[in-house]
């Protein structure tokens, strides 16, 4: 917004040339939102805290974590307001890039604003709090995945790249295609995966004070970089980067989210005055596979969500190996013999002593390594 007002009036004013540089409008983005963050947030918290909107602890979470069912819950609102107002003042509004990254980011915090709301109503009804049923909000999560995927590849973001393709981390100038026009569908069934599983990455790694706001705020760092380099025609150019026009506002938007992700870390850290909710993890992981497909990097998500992709791959393990030895051997027998002590992992560290903030800090130096392989693959080529 701020863009559109300000760049006409160069002429008159010089220094207002600093709106037509993304790095300016990026750091702004992410300060507004950090400060809007800390404005909004406790008047957010008072207002949960008093209509008795509190965590739903899940079901197989160490003992350790009951006192946290007084905890308000929701607190993802404080994010995804922070970050949508500060890039909607400061990024480029004519951008088709912003409004699909602010468009997933939202439908995804809204289907986990139903499952947040639902799980509080079966919580004081007293009943089994399972939450918004896991088919319908798979079913939400494939919709919007199904969406973006068709909107890409009917409506491509760049005209020299074709819409349903996709870029290797590694190689220079690889791009990736269906091998014919009636195999596009393929494409939209991959974006519809990666956006359903980054989502549900991320919200499973929700459940320690901090873990996944402080991963996210790094997973978005790291993709802000390469939002720059992408939508930068030297820059791709020299690092052997698919030029996407435009695509550079991507590192307002990523910037923000970061901004406000530190600032809702403030109030997260352990012990946390407030949770995230699926509210909050489901949009956070909605808007880092939005980027990753608008950038055609969704490769590059295995190396910028490594840890949520370990501890996705530790709930799958757990489940299928249960299943097998239930099936093998019994019940008992596998109940007794599990892969972890619990899942996901960061459960699994908690019951072997480890506590709650070592745990937290541990993947979060574990999160930082692998955004400096992401950024390493810009130059290993």
């Amino acid at each position: 917004m701020l863009y559109h007002f300000l760049v006409p009036l160069i002429r008159d004013f010089r220094v207002l040339n600093l709106f037509t540089y993304i790095t300016f409008r990026a750091a702004g983005a992410a300060v507004t939102s950090l400060l809007l963050a800390f404005l909004m947030g406790p008047a957010i918290i008072r207002r949960l805290r008093g209509g008795a909107v509190t965590q739903v602890v899940r079901e197989g979470t160490p003992d350790t974590h009951a006192h946290k069912g007084d905890t308000p819950t929701m607190g993802g609102l404080i994010i995804l307001l922070a970050a949508a107002g500060s890039t909607v003042l400061w990024a480029r509004l004519s951008s088709r890039y912003i409004w699909l990254a602010l468009a997933v980011t939202a439908a995804m915090g809204l289907i986990g604003l139903a499952d947040d709301a639902l799980k509080l109503k079966q919580k004081r009804a007293g009943v089994k709090n399972e939450g918004l049923v896991e088919r319908y909000k798979l079913a939400g999560q494939v919709t919007i995945g199904l969406a973006l995927g068709l909107y890409v590849w009917q409506f491509p973001l760049a005209p020299d790249l074709p819409g349903a393709s996709t870029t290797l981390p590694f190689f220079k100038y690889v791009l990736v295609v269906p091998i014919s026009a009636g195999f596009a569908w393929v494409y939209v069934a991959f974006t519809t995966f990666v956006l359903t599983g980054v989502s549900n990455a991320v919200n499973l790694t929700d459940g320690l004070d901090g873990l996944a706001a402080g991963l996210a705020a790094i997973a978005f760092a790291t993709f802000a970089a390469f939002a720059y380099a992408i939508g930068r025609v030297d820059w791709s150019r020299y690092l052997g980067l698919f030029y996407l026009a435009n695509s550079g506002e991507l590192t307002v938007f990523c910037a923000a989210m970061a901004g406000a992700l530190l600032a809702f870390l403030w109030f997260n850290t352990h012990p946390a005055e407030i949770f995230m909710g699926d509210t909050g993890s489901l949009a956070l992981g909605g808007g880092l596979g939005a980027v990753a497909i608008l950038l055609k990097s969704e490769f590059l998500l295995v190396f910028v969500g490594g840890v949520f992709l370990a501890e996705t791959l530790s709930v799958m393990i757990q489940r299928g190996v249960f299943k097998y030895r239930r099936r093998r051997y019994g019940l008992e027998y596998a109940r007794t013999h599990r892969v972890f002590r619990r899942a996901p992992l960061h459960h699994h560290f908690e019951l072997k002593g480890w506590p709650e903030t070592q745990v937290v800090v541990r993947f979060w130096i574990l999160g930082l390594l692998c955004a400096f392989l992401a950024l390493a693959t810009l130059k290993v080529r």
